[in-house]
């Protein structure tokens, strides 16, 4: 297992790419269906990577990337968060409990205060929903000196869902903020932080950004729901949850070649094991290379 260490925190291990420290903030651990989260792959195959419990559930974890420079400190999606039902957080098997965004973020001497910036990858509640809290039955931002940037195109179907989708959209995670003025909607590929930039994927949902950071010897990409895990490295293995099943296929067979050939890290926001990991082709199928370790 890698360990990309620049520069050292305390005895822990950082990476430091494009003036930015960057620190792996775990959010939440969770479960959704093995079936859904593997699509047309068989269980026998896909229960080998990520094994299912009795109500055929695998487990996942939501994990967020700090990036501190630049004046900045911005944080890369939020997780599930924590304001949901007793019965939505049974469904999910969601625990807040063993680890949280407010225990990761302080095991750094950060808190949600000092956040400047959510990067919103899409508008999933399991990627959105640590944006806001419950505070006396009241909605409020979690973040509330921050700018939350949000792309158009996700922003119109989370506002305006298909029948497919409507579930994985909860107008709670950003109601007040709209009402506070704090979102800022990005239209396409337009820079908005310094030195990030940004691919755009339509298969899993429209208009998902998967932020790029990169210097001259390292690239880092954020994932998302793009490649969720590292059993969904290979081409086939996508999402049920996908609304254009194909064209993610297109769009991995677009990206993995240039990550293999530039030997990119490929951070992971659902994987219980691997925070990141470099991508090798094995002659048949694009593979898991070497995990690596953003921070510990």
């Amino acid at each position: 297992m890698a360990r990309c260490n620049i520069n050292t925190f305390k005895g822990i291990n950082l990476m430091n790419i494009g003036g930015y420290e960057l620190y792996s903030i775990e959010t939440s651990h969770f479960s959704l269906d093995g079936g859904a989260m593997f699509g047309i792959i068989p269980k026998t195959m896909w229960e080998k990577e990520a094994p299912a419990d009795d109500q055929n559930r695998i487990t996942m974890v939501t994990r967020s990337l700090l990036l501190v420079g630049h004046g900045r400190k911005i944080i890369v999606d939020t997780g599930n968060g924590d304001k949901w039902q007793d019965k939505f957080k049974a469904i999910y098997n969601i625990d807040t409990e063993s680890v949280n965004l407010n225990a990761s973020l302080a095991k750094y001497n950060f808190t949600t205060d000092d956040i400047t910036d959510v990067f919103c990858t899409h508008m999933h509640f399991d990627h959105i929903g640590g944006n806001t809290k419950l505070v006396n039955g009241k909605l409020e931002p979690v973040f509330p000196h921050a700018t939350y940037w949000m792309q158009k195109e996700n922003w119109d179907l989370a506002n305006s869902p298909s029948e497919k989708d409507q579930g994985s959209f909860m107008e709670a995670d950003w109601s007040v903020l709209s009402e506070n003025g704090m979102i800022h909607l990005v239209d396409g590929k337009e820079p908005f932080l310094p030195e990030i930039n940004m691919e755009l994927s339509y298969g899993h949902t429209t208009g998902m950004m998967l932020p790029k950071i990169q210097n001259s010897s390292n690239t880092i990409v954020y994932m998302a729901d793009l490649i969720p895990m590292a059993a969904h490295i290979p081409l086939p293995w996508v999402m049920a949850y996908d609304i254009h099943p194909v064209l993610t296929v297109q769009e991995k067979q677009k990206f993995l070649p240039k990550a293999v050939e530039e030997n990119w890290i490929l951070f992971f926001e659902h994987d219980p094991v691997h925070q990141a990991c470099t991508v090798h082709f094995d002659g048949k199928h694009y593979r898991l290379k070497e995990s690596v370790i953003i921070s510990e």
